[in-house]
């Protein structure tokens, strides 16, 4: 059995294979601005979002379904990975401030970037991140078996990793984020282009 804790402990419910993490009011991981504090990290940053995860030495698979319901810009769930405040990934399932709800996904090299990818309509939708060795692959699926690509790329990583769920509310008052079917396998991913 798999020991997870927290960085910023929140509220969470347990029934069968679903997992209800509370989003408080005003949270979110997010390395903004461009001038860096005495710590490294840029000075405008947040790291307030409940995050729930394990540690997990080299290759891994993690998937689960997300959903939520929407009522502000940013609300989400999201699977994230994070080597410290510096070095972390995060793949969400999102409203934007475009009015969509997408899959994004957030790259951090001490500054954060901000990818929006595929509109999806309804309110859940499966997500998966997978590591081979300093390659890494974000993907979504409609219906948990075909999976396509948002992003591959690489970064050097520590070998030891936090992997696990997030709830944020950056701008919103918070809410109920659903994460069914968590799956988080050690296991070399076949192909980091399709997923499989």
């Amino acid at each position: 059995m798999r020991k997870f804790q927290w960085l910023n402990e929140s509220g969470i419910k347990e029934e069968g294979n679903r997992l209800t993490l509370k989003a408080p009011a005003r949270t979110d991981i997010f390395n903004f601005g461009m001038k860096l504090g005495a710590d490294g990290i840029p000075e405008d940053s947040v790291h307030n979002a409940p995050f729930y995860y394990t540690l997990v030495k080299g290759d891994f698979v993690l998937k689960a379904r997300v959903s939520l319901k929407f009522v502000s810009d940013y609300d989400a769930g999201a699977l994230l990975f994070m080597q410290d405040l510096k070095t972390w990934v995060k793949l969400a399932f999102e409203q934007t401030d475009f009015g969509t709800r997408a899959v994004v996904s957030v790259v951090t090299r001490v500054h954060s970037d901000d990818a929006n990818g595929c509109n999806i309509e309804g309110e859940t939708v499966w997500l998966q991140m997978a590591r081979a060795g300093d390659h890494f692959a974000l993907h979504y699926s409609l219906d948990g078996e075909r999976y396509d690509m948002v992003r591959v790329f690489r970064l050097k990583a520590a070998r030891t990793l936090k992997v696990g769920l997030l709830a944020q509310s950056p701008l919103g008052e918070g809410g109920d984020r659903v994460f069914e079917h968590v799956s988080l396998e050690e296991r070399t991913i076949g192909n980091l282009r399709s997923g499989v």
